[in-house]
């Protein structure tokens, strides 16, 4: 499960931080209760791939995530990015993965992979 830190006590923001392992394309489940995401920060030694998402209400059954019938596509990430995010595209989630590549076509990064998830607080 991410850890979640203020990195400040009077911001509106909080990050929690995910891994998507070495040789696999999507990271563990985020628990976004009483959040939005609103930015990811790419690790510094990114493997070039699109990033997008799958979204759960239950923990239990994921889903690649769609929105206005387009899978979620922040396209070709490229490392050391911060990239902003519109949070009404999350804002229906509960449970949060982030993929390296699309549904069709995932990428697995080349070694344990660092995101930095942004979130603002509901």
């Amino acid at each position: 499960m991410p850890t979640f830190s203020a990195p400040d006590q009077n911001g509106p923001l909080v990050t929690a931080s995910v891994t998507i392992s070495n040789g696999t394309a999507l990271s563990p489940a985020v628990d976004l209760t009483q959040f939005s995401l609103v930015g990811l920060v790419m690790p510094g030694g990114w493997t070039a791939a699109n990033v997008t998402f799958q979204g759960s209400a239950d923990n239990s059954n994921f889903f690649d995530l769609y929105d206005n019938g387009a899978e979620v596509n922040l396209g070709s990430a490229a490392a050391s990015r911060y990239i902003l995010l519109n949070p009404a595209a999350f804002a229906g989630l509960r449970f949060l993965k982030v993929r390296s590549g699309t549904s069709a076509s995932p990428v697995n990064q080349g070694a344990d992979r660092v995101m930095t998830l942004v979130l603002r607080g509901l």
